[in-house]
């Protein structure tokens, strides 16, 4: 199992591949496979055919997963990708903290 410093819900911008620079909300990670699904990047098309009556075919656009070491967190308070650092806090309590600004992630 590998473990992931991203989480569902960050925001992370691409660092390469075709959608390079862009920046997006984490919808779904998965460990076991390495990857993540950011929205409105790595689109693919996906063609559905109606599978009950007055249900719409075609073409659809969806996102795909992509690696997870293609992407890396952005502060949102430094608003700089970062790779997070860990912190151990007070009650024991184990956080994430940007490297650039030490801002609590």
């Amino acid at each position: 199992m590998n473990k992931l410093s991203i989480k569902s819900g960050d925001t992370v911008v691409v660092l390469s591949g075709k959608d390079k620079g862009k920046q997006g909300k984490v919808m779904s990670v998965m460990p076991d496979a390495g990857k993540v699904v950011v929205e409105k990047v790595n689109m693919v098309s996906r063609h559905t055919r109606p599978r009950q009556q007055g249900e719409q075919g075609g073409i659809l656009q969806k996102e795909a997963p992509i690696y997870a070491c293609k992407v890396q967190r952005v502060c949102p308070k430094c608003n700089k990708p970062t790779r997070p650092a860990h912190k151990l806090l007070a009650g024991g309590k184990k956080v994430r903290v940007c490297k650039k600004c030490g801002a609590e992630i």
